[in-house]
């Protein structure tokens, strides 16, 4: 292919089957097609649970933190995994499903229950990791998983907490430590890349506000506020979470044959669009950024 292959062309990022079925395929590069079942079946609970189907929940109505913000993640983790794995000794066929597990329900923790009719999921914004985890905890349960597996998929969701140190989470060993990096370097390489990110940053400065997320007092200071975010970001991502970003160079090069990593290059367009649009156009951004119909109606 093309070095000039955009990574959003490479799988229909609205469509969760195409997801799942790209995660299989880069799943099974490297282990039996059986073990892929776990991972399919948490992955059709989530659906039903973002969907409003998973009983006692309500459907998922954040539209930042929506069910593409998880499947973007995990598309993201499943091509880190599957570049590690070219590079290195691979990780158990166990180890890679429990990380893939806990970045299907990192986010769970934004659902409601049934009876919770006030405001939306965003509200818990500031305390969401910890609500994923318990919810994590009794569907590993109900799913007859080990609390090893458990303990391990808590610590990996962790690295995604915005406030939490990597150093302080007592990782079992240096692959699971290595995985809740990819899991927390997923986080961010899959919403900052995705095609309609710039747009979806109205949305999050909503769930900000509803969450009573400080520092944020307008849509305008939030987009500012991002570039800000995206410089600290590159030095999380290269410090805190030791580079394993850059497996995806070895994912792309073995699978498309591109030689670059398609997250970065991305991600910095993106970037370079909206410094561009606040220097140029800061009364208009909302048309600037506009891809997703729905903003038309906000």
């Amino acid at each position: 292919m093309k070095e000039k292959m955009q990574i959003s062309s490479l799988v229909n990022m609205n469509s969760p089957a195409a997801i799942i079925e790209e995660v299989k395929r880069n799943f099974i590069e490297h282990y039996n097609i059986s073990d892929f079942e776990l991972i399919r079946r948490t992955f059709n609970d989530f659906n039903d649970l973002f969907d409003g189907n998973y009983p006692g929940y309500r459907a998922c109505n954040t539209k930042f933190h929506d069910k593409t913000h998880t499947t973007d993640a995990l598309i993201a983790i499943s091509r880190l995994i599957d570049g590690y794995n070219i590079r290195c000794s691979k990780f158990s066929a166990r180890e890679a499903q429990i990380a893939h597990l806990a970045t299907i329900l990192h986010d769970s923790g934004y659902i409601q229950i049934k009876s919770d009719k006030t405001g939306t999921g965003a509200k818990y914004t500031l305390f969401h990791v910890e609500r994923s985890i318990a919810f994590m905890e009794n569907y590993f349960k109900r799913i007859r998983l080990g609390r090893k597996d458990f303990i391990s998929a808590r610590n990996m969701v962790h690295c995604t907490g915005v406030t939490t140190k990597i150093s302080d989470i007592k990782f079992s060993g240096k692959h699971e430590k290595t995985l809740g990096l990819m899991l927390g370097t997923s986080d961010l390489l899959g919403q900052m890349s995705s095609r309609i990110y710039l747009e979806k940053l109205m949305y999050l400065y909503q769930e900000f506000k509803e969450g009573n997320v400080p520092g944020y007092d307008s849509e305008l200071e939030l987009l500012k506020n991002t570039i800000k975010f995206y410089d600290e970001t590159k030095v999380k991502l290269k410090t805190e979470f030791e580079s394993v970003y850059n497996y995806a160079r070895d994912h792309f090069k073995k699978r498309y044959k591109i030689s670059k990593n398609l997250y970065e290059t991305t991600i910095e367009s993106h970037i370079g669009y909206l410094k561009r649009a606040l220097k140029m156009h800061p009364d208009d951004l909302r048309n600037l950024l506009r891809r997703h119909k729905s903003l038309n109606s906000d």
